[in-house]
């Protein structure tokens, strides 16, 4: 049985207007919850470029253009727009490919203004501003917290990419062109029916179902999902904010479409993905009495609410590498790994 899971089904993301660098990181991103920030780059001259339409968006990216090509994934008409695995997972149902902006650009534009019923997917993704766009941070400044992160920018036709996680936060922010972002909480994992850990579309996994029109006879628990989904509508000049692991499925619903996103991690060490992986090669396997010991370990020195106290019996200097997080301590851990990994105590 395949359902609409349309708009008007889903409960809508909380949005508030445009918020300064101290609310943000007050009021936004401690909640740890998606918000929508209206109208929170209006102001930048990409979105005011782009309220000329699409050759007039097309003119001021290209305006940055410094001739490093762009990864671009490219699908057949067949595909709809939606980037994702082939028929028997054995790979995927569109390729990548380097090409020039402005040969984007131009393809894009001739799509839209002859009117191509069914034209290719076209979407170059996470291109660094710095990298293929230099200048554009210069003129497009987003004034809250995100560390260190650099503007990536998301430029194609209609096209959907499918459900995943980002292990960092990140705010997108629509400079041309309406996206629509339907979310899932981290504890819907279950009910997501995730794809291949170890072969991806483009590195994090993915959930195999489309929520547009997911097919519950296949993946009956994905409705539990869908009851706890929120659903985004942005336009030109709107910002999300979508904390880490949450999963978001992504829209792009016109015939050019511009967004830059930031991802950022309040603080840099190991992926917790690889510690997921690495606990699949040494624990998942294990008689249950055994997985069951080494539960009671995770939970003293990682789940647990006093973890981060666990060592507090002993002399600080003595605590190795349970003392504070840090840098110092993640060197610590690094090296310890490497050891381990290496098959020595």
């Amino acid at each position: 049985m395949t359902i609409s899971s349309g708009p008007d089904t889903l409960a809508r993301v909380a949005e508030r207007p445009a918020v300064d660098a101290a609310t943000f990181e007050r009021e936004v991103a401690a909640a740890y919850v998606p918000v929508i920030l209206r109208g929170q780059v209006r102001h930048w001259p990409a979105v005011q470029a782009g309220a000329g339409g699409d050759r007039a968006m097309a003119a001021y990216l290209a305006g940055f253009d410094q001739g490093d090509p762009l990864d671009v994934m490219i699908g057949a008409p067949e595909i709809g727009g939606r980037f994702f695995y082939n028929e028997d997972l054995s790979g995927f149902n569109f390729h990548r490919q380097k090409v020039a902006l402005r040969q984007l650009l131009g393809e894009l534009l001739r799509f839209a203004e002859e009117d191509v019923a069914a034209p290719h997917a076209l979407y170059a993704n996470a291109a660094t501003a710095a990298a293929h766009l230099p200048g554009w941070d210069a003129d497009n400044v987003l004034d809250l917290p995100t560390g260190s992160a650099s503007a990536r920018l998301w430029i194609g036709n209609a096209t959907r990419v499918a459900t995943h996680y980002d292990q960092s936060n990140n705010i997108a922010c629509v400079v041309h062109g309406r996206r629509r972002f339907t979310l899932f909480p981290p504890e819907q994992i279950a009910n997501l029916y995730i794809g291949p850990l170890d072969h991806t579309l483009a590195g994090p996994p993915s959930s195999m179902v489309d929520p547009d029109a997911p097919d519950l006879a296949r993946y009956p628990r994905f409705a539990e999902a869908l009851a706890h989904a929120q659903i985004a509508d942005l336009e030109p000049g709107d910002a999300i904010f979508v904390p880490a692991i949450w999963w978001h499925h992504v829209s792009a619903l016109d015939r050019l479409n511009v967004l830059v996103n930031y991802w950022w991690s309040y603080e840099e060490t190991a992926s917790p993905f690889g510690a997921l992986v690495h606990a699949l090669m040494s624990i998942r396997d294990l008689p249950p009495a055994h997985k069951a010991a080494w539960r009671s370990w995770f939970d003293l020195y990682v789940f647990g609410p006093e973890a981060d106290r666990a060592a507090a019996h002993l002399p600080e200097q003595a605590r190795g590498i349970l003392g504070k997080a840090g840098p110092a301590r993640t060197e610590r851990l690094r090296a310890f790994l490497i050891r381990l990994l290496g098959g020595r105590p």
